[in-house]
């Protein structure tokens, strides 16, 4: 699995931001963990290129993020297809 990971921020109003990171956490356990404490907080807070983002969730229409952790929630859909 490559260092690089992202998410692409979906927002209500149509926009997307798309951010680009290296690994956060040392492993799937941990990646897990800090996933759910983002769900709970109800906010994604970014540091890039020297500023802080708070991107409350009430903005945001859907996450995409890849690539998608080999240790999903246990209520996770898997090997789904994405139609329009």
């Amino acid at each position: 699995m490559g260092q690089e990971r992202g998410v692409m921020i979906h927002f209500v109003d149509g926009t997307k931001l798309n951010v680009v990171f290296p690994v956060q956490v040392p492993n799937e356990t941990a990646a897990l963990l800090a996933f759910e404490e983002i769900i709970k907080q109800r906010h994604i807070v970014v540091e890039a290129d020297g500023a802080a983002m708070l991107i409350p969730f009430e903005n945001i229409k859907y996450l995409q993020v890849y690539p998608a952790p080999a240790q999903m929630p246990r209520y996770a859909i898997k090997g789904a297809t994405v139609t329009n």
